[in-house]
């Protein structure tokens, strides 16, 4: 979903805002303005369960955008349980094949490839699943206009995506969800999504948005779960020394290098 742009690369250039859009050219303009050649950043997790234990991770990741696709790999630092642990994602633009996704294991040494089935489970114990991972793909959804809000000053478009078949809504785990689309910078700063027949549903908020070298970026994103009025688990994502168009040559998102790691 776009929080994938978000935690891999969510920025949007600074465009003025449009008259008429229908909800699926906002979320077009979203995915356009989402892009930028390359970025590196270091990323801080923080894990909170229903009883307020916390755990701690240290990421970093790199992302390069390509003209039909998107490359993103990403490797863990610490805890020293998981050091070493890579993830790499190839997301498709045109959606005409399903994206890529490979989990590097270094206790086992073992490379597993991501099952689009298998998508909707949470990654690395976090609130997002695998396919937020992933950048979202447009064809995969029907769009509504709700309306229009203001969210910290700042006048929003709210816009519901409904998958187009059971199986999408069986690979991202969604049955519906509802975006907050900053009108100004076509940036979404705020999702909920509807997940297990409604049951549960999952709530993306940026707390925290930076312009660097042009570029906004969401540089802390809040993510809980909750189950009736019960918070389930929060996550807590912030992204620190972001640096924009560095030199990233392609053989960096290869699942060689996943293996061989920083």
């Amino acid at each position: 979903m776009v929080v994938g742009g978000v935690v891999m690369s969510s920025m949007a250039l600074l465009v003025p805002p449009a008259e008429a859009l229908t909800a699926r050219e906002i979320m077009e303009k979203v995915d356009l303005l989402d892009t930028v050649d390359t970025m590196v950043a270091d990323q801080e997790w923080t894990l909170i369960d229903k009883n307020g234990y916390e755990r701690y991770r240290c990421t970093k990741a790199f992302l390069k955008e390509k003209s039909e696709e998107t490359l993103g790999i990403m490797f863990f630092l610490s805890p020293a349980d998981i050091k070493g642990t890579g993830f790499l994602v190839r997301d498709y633009r045109s959606g005409e094949k399903d994206n890529d996704q490979w989990l590097y294991l270094p206790a086992l040494h073992k490379t597993k490839r991501i099952a689009s089935s298998g998508r909707s489970a949470s990654f690395m114990g976090s609130d997002l699943s695998y396919a937020d991972m992933s950048k979202l793909v447009i064809d995969d959804w029907n769009y509504r206009l709700l309306g229009e809000e203001k969210i910290a000053g700042c006048k929003v478009w709210v816009v519901e995506l409904l998958p187009k078949s059971p199986q999408v809504a069986e690979r991202y785990g969604y049955i519906r969800s509802v975006f907050f689309v900053r009108q100004d910078i076509f940036t979404v700063i705020k999702e909920v999504h509807w997940m297990d027949k409604g049951h549960k549903i999952k709530y993306f908020d940026v707390k925290k948005l930076e312009q660097i070298d042009s570029v906004w970026v969401s540089t802390k994103i809040h993510v809980k779960t909750v189950q009736g009025k019960m918070e389930l688990h929060q996550t807590i994502l912030t992204l620190k020394n972001v640096k924009i168009n560095e030199n990233l040559d392609e053989s960096m998102f290869t699942v060689r290098q996943l293996e061989k790691g920083l």
